[in-house]
């Protein structure tokens, strides 16, 4: 299958292992994977802070861009949701109701990458290996918006040598967030002081997630502890062999 990589500003600008992995991965598994160089953001972050009509531009570079593909992946759960339950509204509150309809045919194409894994290449053990102890925290994206379930544990109880150890009272937010963690500093702060008590309860080397974002936040609680855990992108584990 030939498949395009949405690999987000996150990703991007911060945290390039995660796209590489990404495209290591999905090669492995026998798929030809195209980096269309045009593309930009998805519009989160303007969405989320009221500029709807800003988002227009972007929204209609990602159809532009993206439009020839069957199968688009996106290492981000909450830009997956993003494109795939605002990009509509977007265009519809800018009045393009042609944008709108182009939109909304290529939402079913866009998928988080444990959705393409599992449900349209149907495959959950991608032949990795990590011997490390892992746990996983389901991100409010990938948990509520996007409803992914069970999908990445079933992927990661497939990773050989790995010791995935439950993470207690796993659907509490992080307090990440988005701007949530910019406009209310404290009340973020608490929360992933929250998180990062429980993911110590664990004993794990390595938290793993399917958003660098919310890794970002609970990372940089977890060095300021000096706790020596450390986090992952569950497509960096996915794409691990020794």
């Amino acid at each position: 299958m030939r498949i395009a990589l949405f690999v987000t500003c996150f990703n991007d600008t911060l945290y390039p292992g995660t796209g590489k992995a990404v495209v290591t991965l999905l090669e492995r598994l026998g798929h030809e994977v195209v980096f269309p160089a045009e593309q930009t953001c998805c519009g989160q972050m303007h969405y989320n802070t009221g500029y709807d009509r800003e988002c227009g531009p972007l929204v209609k570079d990602f159809v532009k861009t993206f439009q020839p593909f069957d199968a688009i992946v996106v290492p981000s759960a909450s830009c997956a949701g993003m494109i795939r339950e605002n990009h509509v509204r977007v265009a519809r509150t800018v009045g393009d109701r042609g944008l709108a309809e182009e939109a909304d045919r290529l939402g079913p194409r866009v998928h988080e990458l444990t959705e393409l894994l599992v449900d349209v290449l149907g495959v959950e053990d991608v032949g990795a290996y990590f011997p490390h102890r892992v746990t996983y925290h389901p991100t409010c994206h990938s948990l509520r918006a996007l409803g992914v379930g069970d999908r990445p544990l079933r992927l990661l109880r497939a990773v050989r040598g790995i010791d995935l150890v439950e993470l207690p009272d796993a659907a509490e937010c992080c307090g990440f967030g988005g701007t949530f963690a910019l406009k209310n500093p404290d009340v973020s702060a608490a929360m992933g002081a929250d998180k990062v008590a429980r993911i110590r309860q664990t004993g794990a080397e390595v938290v793993c997630a399917a958003d660098n974002s919310c890794l970002a936040h609970i990372g940089g609680l977890l060095s300021r502890l000096r706790t020596g855990v450390r986090t992952l992108h569950l497509a960096e584990i996915l794409a691990a062999t020794e």
